[in-house]
């Protein structure tokens, strides 16, 4: 039984993920509900079927794994810390041990930020994409894709929309 590895986070209609500052209070929607579906995207569900928590050094340190006490989290570094708790530094390869998780079965949030990101898209072991795009155009900020990335065919599964936030999950195409 093989889990997936699943990408879920908002980017401004330009493609950052977060401002210059590594901010993210631009994260909301217009207000307006009028195009709004019936089905709502549900995070908590989402949460409840994720085993493990991946992010990168930055994530981790404005505190970001602190929404996640009851999973184990993988904290990609260029830096040699020790594990404590639940929470495990990958240093080198980031790839390779948390595809090793997938294939025990379990179900990998990838959380962010954009360079971690990169190493994963550029080795395409990413199954499921959960994008939320924000009605706002940041301008500059730190972006989510860096380039030079592979060509990768995806299928939507569903989408919703809720006060101008669109909120699409794809996956990847059988070849």
């Amino acid at each position: 039984m093989s889990g997936k590895i699943v990408l879920n986070l908002a980017i401004s209609l330009d493609g950052y993920i977060a401002d210059e500052n590594g901010g993210f209070e631009w994260i909301v929607g217009d207000g307006n509900s009028a195009l709004n579906t019936d089905l709502k995207w549900d995070y908590k569900k989402f949460l409840e079927e994720i085993d493990i928590v991946v992010m990168g050094k930055n994530c981790y340190n404005q505190g970001f794994h602190k929404d996640f006490k009851d999973k184990p989290i993988y904290v990609a570094t260029s830096q040699d810390i020790t594990d404590y708790d639940y929470y495990h530094f990958i240093n080198g390869d980031v790839c390779t041990p948390i595809v090793n998780l997938r294939n025990e079965g379990k179900n990998i949030f990838l959380f962010g930020g954009g360079v971690l990101v990169d190493h994963f898209l550029k080795a395409d072991i990413i199954d499921e994409y959960i994008i939320g795009i924000i009605p706002t155009i940041l301008g500059k900020g730190r972006p989510l894709f860096l380039g030079n990335n592979p060509k990768i065919d995806l299928s939507l599964q569903y989408y919703t929309v809720e006060d101008g936030i669109v909120i699409m999950k794809y996956s990847k195409r059988e070849k």
